[in-house]
């Protein structure tokens, strides 16, 4: 699909002329170019927001996300249970006694 040409400008503007009358024609055209220009507005407003808000991440540290993991701590080896001293230390006295 092209760009509409003047030919195809004429035949829409002889059509909208038939349907609407001379009368109505001028403010249905001011109509559609406030419109377009609200339109236009929003959507550069948008844009300019959309663009602001890439800068502003972009200029934050970066920081860890959610889904890389976590480092893991050092884990220092676990110190004997006291149980299993206290059975050693029953064990030699036994050993002691025999």
């Amino acid at each position: 699909m092209g760009s509409l040409g003047v030919p195809e400008m004429i035949i829409i503007f002889v059509v909208a002329l038939i349907v609407f009358g001379p009368k109505k024609l001028p403010e249905l055209g001011k109509s559609l170019g406030k419109g377009l220009a609200e339109f236009r507005r929003a959507s550069n407003e948008l844009k300019s927001t959309i663009e602001e808000e890439v800068r502003a991440i972009e200029a934050e540290p970066p920081t860890r996300r959610s889904s890389e993991p976590e480092p893991e701590p050092e884990s220092k080896p676990d110190p004997e249970p006291e149980s299993k001293l206290d059975s050693k230390t029953q064990s030699e006295t036994n050993l002691d006694v025999h």
